[in-house]
């Protein structure tokens, strides 16, 4: 809660390989905007409530929580099968099955449910390096 990518883990990184950081960053940042505005068959949809009850529940399967964050988005947007999805694929990818996917979000086109898993892949890297990043910073302190 008191260490973030924007605030600490970007600005660490990028001082120690500054390439590095900002590609890190842009990948992040295309991954969590990608959106199509849709949602199944609806058209014209503003999806960024989604990607971000996505990304912020990764996070919390890893034990990373943001006071400023309303985690009763997460219960209102995802269905259980999709954070039982987002948490086999998060923790245990060697027993997500094909079954596991056409489990959640049955209506919905393949391309969204690839873009779920490109969401809930770079959350869970981000709060791996967020994990790296803070020991490097109590290493230096």
């Amino acid at each position: 809660q008191d260490y973030t990518w924007e605030d600490h883990g970007y600005s660490l990184i990028n001082r120690l390989y500054p390439e590095v950081g900002q590609l890190l960053d842009e990948k992040f940042q295309v991954v969590y905007n990608l959106t199509y505005h849709t949602l199944a068959s609806l058209r014209g949809v503003d999806t960024s409530v989604l990607r971000r009850a996505i990304w912020n529940y990764v996070h919390c399967v890893f034990g990373i929580r943001y006071d400023d964050y309303d985690y009763g988005e997460v219960n209102q947007l995802l269905e259980r099968s999709l954070k039982v999805y987002i948490k086999t694929v998060a923790c245990y990818p060697e027993k997500t099955t094909m079954r596991t996917y056409t489990q959640f979000w049955r209506h919905f086109k393949h391309s969204e449910k690839v873009h779920v898993n490109l969401l809930l892949l770079e959350a869970r890297m981000q709060a791996a390096l967020l994990y790296a990043l803070r020991a490097v910073t109590r290493y230096m302190t």
